[in-house]
């Protein structure tokens, strides 16, 4: 008897091929459901309609079309079971010996602007993950390929072997489960953002799927590799790598925190930004009436810190800043876009890696940590930063000049690991103290950091003052308003402190310590 072959996919790509493959090499008999019967036989295959072969037809608007005995009755028997046979025999069932399919596409359709939840839910399938389960959990009789990917690797096995190996059966069940599970992941995620509830769902899923392995983790001896979240690429799985070699686990970790801070300074209200990191705290960051000012600025703040780094721009590349990113040893650039003379240019210096990720500002509205037995979930910290919220606690006022410094300088220390501490002006950072043990520590650090440059500055802490030292040491060195948190119990020291010694205090009422 022929092999039967049941194909019911969404996305068609290479289809026609595959079973014409099935069918004229191999012998395959075929049935198929709905479009992909259409499309079978609009290309001169012969198919089988499952509703002809169940002799039940499809009801419900094609909601129910293979949830039927003589589908799943040839999917699930076991050929070595005396009883499952003579179950298929007396019910008329044809043993399944290939199952094709891959699902409604529910991603692509929540992910329109415009989508009611009546559209998602009918993009949620039932008889597909019925079949692929069913397919996976029998791999010791049967295959089930869910992805078109998957086509070549299974005819290639039928030439070479007669018939799939029993370790291939197996990576292609495997391959089955964890699509319906991402498949499920996705539904359920959608579901929980239509609550309007304010805390976090009772269960957090997270699946993915792999885009590449890497050469190792964070050291030579540690295995990595990366995942992307959905059957869409999103987010650095979309950035176009124009060169330079395979990005490793670390750059992609300098960029995610690159790409958090230059988000900061998206949009054409904010002027040229560029930020220049290393293991993921910033080296400098600067504003600038151009892009190349704004990248010379940042990079000369600390020079020393910044060869080796990572650079984000919230501007397309253009041949002056291209020109200055040639003049050292980075290690990734990433902007919007690049002009072409900016390509050219940079094609100088070919190894460093060179990406553009027209959407910055896309990220996860969640962060997740990995600790034994389990995981921590919070909200992304992406409040939007609004300095009429601030609380001016001393007599002396800030000019519109300063209120904008301290924006800037409150902006770069949400993305310097705490205890931090940033001094900064005219819109360029000129000291740095990050993950420090304690917040004095860190407060001389980027005193001592900005040196000369710290006179007439301002300074940004993540955190509250517990007493007044870092203010007198900041005041002493020439620091002219300061803005952090507020909350201490002590806040009045700190504050009496600054009136003292003629300082401005901006309270925002937020941290942002990062761990």
């Amino acid at each position: 008897m022929a092999r039967l072959a049941l194909l019911s996919v969404s996305d068609k790509t290479g289809l026609v091929d595959f079973a014409r493959i099935l069918v004229n090499e191999f012998d395959f008999d075929v049935i198929s459901s709905g479009g992909t019967a259409k499309v079978l036989q609009e290309a001169g295959i012969p198919v089988t309609k499952v509703s002809d072969y169940t002799g039940f037809p499809e009801i419900l608007g094609g909601r129910v079309k293979t949830l039927h005995p003589r589908v799943h009755g040839g999917i699930l028997a076991r050929r070595d079971f005396d009883r499952d046979i003579q179950d298929l025999e007396a019910n008329d069932v044809r043993p399944i010996d290939l199952v094709v399919v891959n699902l409604y596409p529910f991603e692509a359709t929540i992910s329109k602007p415009d989508v009611t939840l009546s559209e998602a839910v009918e993009n949620i399938d039932i008889g597909g993950p019925a079949m692929l389960r069913a397919a996976a959990k029998n791999f010791k009789y049967l295959t089930v390929l869910s992805n078109p990917e998957q086509y070549e690797n299974y005819v290639k096995e039928l030439r070479d072997n007669g018939e799939p190996s029993l370790e291939f059966r197996r990576d292609c069940a495997k391959a089955g489960f964890w699509h319906t599970c991402q498949y499920d992941r996705a539904i359920a995620s959608y579901l929980d953002a239509q609550s309007e509830s304010e805390t976090l769902p009772p269960e957090f899923g997270i699946v993915g799927s792999q885009i590449q392995a890497l050469r190792y983790g964070e050291n030579p001896h540690q295995k990595a590799a990366w995942y992307q979240i959905g059957k869409t690429a999103s987010g650095w799985g979309a950035a176009e790598k124009l060169q330079g070699k395979e990005l490793s686990y670390n750059n992609l970790v300098d960029l995610e925190a690159a790409r958090r801070l230059i988000a900061e300074f998206l949009g054409e209200e904010n002027p040229p930004a560029a930020a220049v990191l290393k293991h993921t705290n910033p080296c400098g960051v600067a504003l600038g009436d151009t892009l190349v000012r704004a990248y010379e600025n940042a990079f000369n703040a600390d020079s020393v810190s910044a060869f080796g780094g990572i650079v984000a721009l919230n501007r397309s590349i253009d041949a002056p800043t291209a020109s200055a990113l040639t003049k050292t040893f980075l290690e990734c650039v990433v902007a919007p876009d690049c002009d072409d003379e900016a390509r050219e240019i940079l094609t100088k210096k070919s190894k460093v890696r060179v990406l553009t990720m027209s959407d910055l500002a896309v990220g996860t509205g969640e962060t997740i940590k990995a600790i034994a037995g389990g995981f921590l979930v919070q909200n992304a910290d992406d409040l939007v930063e609004q300095t009429s919220q601030w609380q001016i606690a001393t007599e002396k006022q800030p000019t519109p000049q300063e209120l904008e410094e301290l924006l800037f300088a409150w902006k770069v220390c949400k993305h310097v690991k705490s205890n931090a501490i940033v001094v900064t002006k005219d819109r360029t950072t000129f000291g740095i103290g990050a993950g420090q043990m304690n917040r004095v520590g860190a407060a001389k650090i980027a005193l001592e950091q900005a040196g000369e440059n710290a006179r007439g500055a301002v300074l940004a802490s993540d955190g509250f003052f517990p007493f007044d030292d870092s203010v007198r040491t900041a005041a002493a060195a020439g620091i002219t308003a300061i803005v952090q948190p507020g909350g201490s119990i002590r806040d009045k020291d700190s504050i009496a402190a600054a009136n003292e010694l003629g300082v401005v205090m901006a309270l925002t009422g937020v941290r942002h310590f990062l761990h």
